[in-house]
């Protein structure tokens, strides 16, 4: 994902800085620990201010430190699915209209449950999405974990079956774009399989 300028970048140099000299074993420890404490504090905090506040947060590119600490994490660990969470809200932000229009052909070409299970509103524009790509973070600090990444999971389906429907279309006159959107469909499904992973071992209280 593309890297955008943001505020107080001295603490965040100083993360990072930090984050690159360490032993590649405390690294993945502190990716876990630092996961688990911030659902944790988010969990346990009667303010719902403090979830807006990490929403803002998230929407200003200000947990860019943290969830790359997190990208180093297994797939189907929490911090591996909170990365991937963070992947899916930002590609969200940065393309929201490709992402809209994925989605939308996804919706016309999969007849499954997973409309039902993501819970956009229909007609599904940019707007629309950006909206839901907020409420399914907002359930991952405030609501039922699992469901969250269900619904994230079914987000990520959706818009790659879309983005591959896409790709045919227009195989037969321009083919690299064709090629652009067979990539994205295939990161998306196997975000989509990492994500419903991760919900299913939340019901099972192992996910850490």
């Amino acid at each position: 994902m593309a890297q955008h300028a943001r505020p107080a970048r001295y603490a965040s140099r100083w993360f990072e800085q930090f984050v690159g000299d360490m032993d590649p074993v405390a690294r993945v420890q502190l990716a876990h620990e630092t996961a688990a404490a911030l659902l944790a504090r988010v969990r346990t905090d009667v303010d719902a201010d403090v979830v807006e506040r990490l929403l803002a947060l998230a929407a200003d590119d200000g947990i860019d430190s943290v969830a790359e600490l997190w990208s180093d994490a297994r797939p189907h660990t929490l911090p591996g699915a909170l990365w991937r969470i963070h992947l899916l809200r930002t590609m969200v932000a940065q393309q929201a209209v490709d992402v809209a229009a994925h989605f939308t052909v996804g919706v016309e070409r999969l007849h499954t449950a997973d409309p039902v299970v993501a819970g956009a509103a229909t007609p599904t524009g940019p707007e629309e999405i950006a909206v839901l790509a907020d409420e399914i973070l907002r359930g991952v600090f405030a609501g039922d974990l699992a469901l969250a990444l269900d619904r994230a999971a079914a987000f990520s389906r959706i818009a790659g079956a879309g983005a591959l429907a896409e790709a045919d279309a227009r195989d037969a006159f321009d083919a690299d774009a064709a090629t652009r959107l067979t990539t994205r469909a295939s990161r998306l499904a196997t975000l989509a399989d990492d994500l419903a992973a991760s919900a299913a071992l939340q019901r099972r209280d192992a996910l850490h």
